[in-house]
Parts: C-alpha cells; structure tokens; sequence
C-alpha cells in the first residue's frame, strides 16, 4: 500500500507549511515530569519499572526495517553511583505490535534480565580499573537479558545472554564508552539488531510549566529541562515484514506500538507501566485514573467511558483559556479521537487524509476494529530526507504523529493539535514563540540505535 495524501488533505490536518513555527510545550497540567516521567503517583516511586518514552520510525540508512526505542528510568544523574542505575531483575520489559486493528498484540518483543554482581564483601566499585569491553574483569558488575518473540503461532528466543550496556560511569573508568556501546549492539536471527542499556535523555523540554504555565507570561522558557540526564534504553531494528500483518508490509504497512513493564508480584507478574503516544497519562488521564491507565490494556480503552471523555473534552485547552485567554476548539473533540484512538484515516472521522490506521491495511478486518490508545506508524512512508521537528503539522509526513522519531518536537506537535490545529487549519498565534527548545542538547546518531550515548558528566556542575 502506498500511502495518498494531498495538499487539500494536509491543509484539512492542518498541516500547511505555515505550521513549521515553533510553538509552545504547555502539555504538563498535573503532577509528574516529562513525557512518561513519574506520571502516575503509582509508578513515580518505582522508576526501574517507569517506561518515559516510545518511539517508532522508518530507519533512516535502511528504509525496509523499523527501529522501535522504549526507555526507562527518569532523570539518570550520571554521576549516581556507587549502585547506578539497572533494569529490574524481577520485570518482564515489552515492546507491542497490534497489526490488525483490534487492539491486541500480535508481535510482542519481551526482554528480561538477570545479574553478575562479582563485588560481593570486597568492594563497593562499580568496577575496579578502566573498563575496555563489555566482558572487561575490570567491570565488577553487568546484566544479561533475554529477548523473546511472542505471536500467536508461539515463543522464539531471540538473544539467550546478551549483555547489556553499562553505565557511563566517567572516563576514568570507561575511556571510550562508544566501544561499549558498539559491542552491546546484538544481531537478530533472519536480520535486525537489538541494543541494551544506557543513553542519554533524548526527550527535550522546558519543565517550567509548573509555574503557572511557564510563569503566566511565557516569560520562563528556554531551558532544557531533561539536558545531562540519562535513561536506560531499549532498541530493535527488524523488517518491516516481521511487525506487519500476514508478514506483508506492502498490503498491510500501519502498525500501532506501546511499550509495558510487568513487575513480579506475589500472584504473578502485573503491569505497573504502559506507554504509546507521549504525554497521554499526563495531559489526558486525570490524577484518579492514573495508575488505573498504566495496568490497563488498549483492548480496554474504549470501554472506560470517564478515559474517552477526557480524549473528547480534554483538560489542557480549558487550561490554557484560563491563563492565556485563549478560547478553547468546540467539543466533542472528535479530531483528537482520530488522532490518539483510530489513527488518522478518512472513514475514522473528520481528520480527511489516510495516514496511519491500521483500518488501512488491505487484509484488515473492519468488524474487529476497535479504538484504543497506541503510537501508530504507517511504514510504507520513506524515512525523509531533510526532516522538520514538527512532522506532519510541517508536512513531514514520516514524522510524528505518523510514529514518533528522536527529533520530532512532540510538545509543540501535541499543543497544536489539542488546540485544534487538525480542525481549523491554522496554529495558535499566541503562542508560536514556544517553549525556545526545540531540539535535543547531543545529536542523534546515524546509524542504530541512533539516541546518543549517555552523558558522563554531572548535571549539577556548580
């Protein structure tokens, strides 16, 4: 399927040239951080088992994969130790494709991790001399993981003992951390990689939304939050063919991906962690549905009526109107049920353009369709060549919400939208300033897994 999409489609999303401004990242009305940091009250004091953010994108250098990022753990300060920072040994980690349309998981990719701790009585090191490789004696502690493919025809082992990558403890320790990095990167059977371990905090912001929506006069902006830290990250690089439905991207190229952590409990393993689309537990849920969100399924989504309220008659822009004066779009908000809930398609509601519905896909079947809150990607839209951080609102259409790359400026992108840029056409005015950050503090990478290596350096340098 190749995707059809014109100008008068694009000036219906809203999306004209007109709309690459910078605008504003007022998407934080409630308690928390950034994205999917600390945002429910359950999870804030658990940060191992705190997914903060899911991106899926059409790999740039191999246009016939899919690369799917998943991180973890808000707010790494780098210079954390003695202990630094590790992946929950008694959580199952995921990544979901639902192909079909009906809200469950087709493909799920399940990492899980066990440790070698050597420091025992003897020390309290992280490691003992300069580390130059992963399997280095010098390095005092390390975890392995699993990586499992579950689908419906059963479970394949993918990686028995890959080695995660360590944290970037500083260059004393780890003189060449790119070393490392490049060795945890491990090859997939039939083609595709995966990667283990830390990164730096590609999410960019300011945070100072909490001061009245950046001090009631947008006068406290430009400062990146979430520069210096660090997250712990999981990657893979796979064909396409391998996520779509019937194993054909061609007919059917639209996936929807969520990303869950399941923490071991005394009756089993629970979901404590799920997330899709960014800032959606935050801006969206209402504090007393938080941690309910986070155990809940995308099958269920459309049968809580007080969730899809929130979708249709959202928070944020009656927020907004309250301090800035600016009037909030009609509800029922239908566009952003599209947006967030259908994927984007002509027959799914008043968004007319086909971009990202798994109702696209030829060999879908339109009775079990079902709306339900996950980041969706229409693969068969090439990677572009010169892309713009708002996405789609620019006319990018391999960017976001048509999947989620490292660069897409995913606040400025969802203000837009929650302030009915997908209705009338045409961005807020007011607040095309913005929030002044609009890229990340270190560029991405060009090749997988593509975020930057973690920082090494404290964040508080004062």
């Amino acid at each position: 399927m190749h995707l059809r999409i014109d100008r008068r489609a694009l000036i219906g999303l809203g999306l004209a040239g007109a709309l690459a401004v910078s605008s504003i990242g007022l998407l934080r009305a409630d308690t928390g951080t950034a994205s999917s940091h600390r945002e429910a009250p359950g999870i804030a004091g658990d940060p191992r088992n705190d997914n903060t953010d899911v991106y899926a994108f059409v790999s740039p250098d191999k246009p016939d994969t899919v690369t799917l990022l998943a991180n973890w753990i808000p707010f790494e300060e780098p210079q954390g130790g003695p202990n630094f920072y590790t992946f929950d040994n008694d959580s199952r980690y995921t990544i979901k494709i639902d192909n079909d349309g009906d809200a469950k998981p087709d493909v799920t990719y399940q990492w899980t991790f066990r440790e070698q701790d050597r420091r025992g009585n003897t020390t309290f090191l992280y490691n003992n001399g300069p580390v130059t490789s992963l399997d280095d004696p010098n390095l005092l502690y390390r975890q392995l993981y699993s990586l499992k493919r579950i689908t419906e025809s059963g479970t394949k082992t993918l990686v028995s003992d890959g080695v995660v990558a360590p944290s970037n403890v500083g260059p004393a320790s780890m003189p060449n951390y790119g070393t490392l990095r490049a060795q945890a990167i491990t090859g997939l059977p039939g083609g595709g990689k995966t990667f283990a371990g830390q990164s730096d905090e590609a999410f960019f912001l300011d945070l100072r939304i909490f001061d009245l929506l950046y001090g009631g006069d947008l006068s406290e902006v430009g400062q990146d939050t979430t520069k210096g830290y660090n997250v712990h990250t999981l990657a893979l690089q796979v064909p396409a063919d391998e996520l779509a439905l019937k194993g054909d991207a061609t007919r059917n190229p639209v996936i929807g991906v969520w990303s869950t952590t399941d923490k071991k409990g005394s009756d089993g393993f629970v979901q404590v962690s799920r997330l899709g689309n960014p800032l959606v537990n935050e801006v969206v849920v209402p504090a007393g549905l938080k941690d309910a969100f986070n155990a809940l399924p995308p099958a269920k989504d459309a049968g809580v009526p007080a969730l899809v309220k929130r979708v249709t008659d959202p928070e944020v822009p009656r927020l907004i109107e309250s301090v800035y004066g600016i009037k909030a779009p009609a509800t029922p908000r239908d566009d952003l049920v599209q947006i967030f809930l259908t994927g984007i398609a002509k027959r799914n509601g008043p968004i007319k353009a086909d971009l990202n519905s798994q109702i696209l896909n030829k060999d879908a079947n339109p009775g079990k369709f079902r709306p339900s809150e996950m980041l969706r990607l229409n693969t068969s839209i090439p990677p572009s060549k010169d892309p713009d951080r708002l996405g789609v609102l620019a006319g990018d259409l391999a960017g976001f919400p048509n999947g989620r790359r490292l660069a897409d400026d995913v606040l400025d992108i969802e203000l837009q939208a929650l302030e009915g840029a997908a209705r009338t056409g045409e961005i807020v005015q007011a607040l095309k300033a913005g929030d002044k950050v609009d890229k990340n503090d270190k560029p991405f990478g060009a090749t997988f897994p593509y975020i930057p290596l973690p920082s090494n350096k404290a964040v508080n340098k004062n």
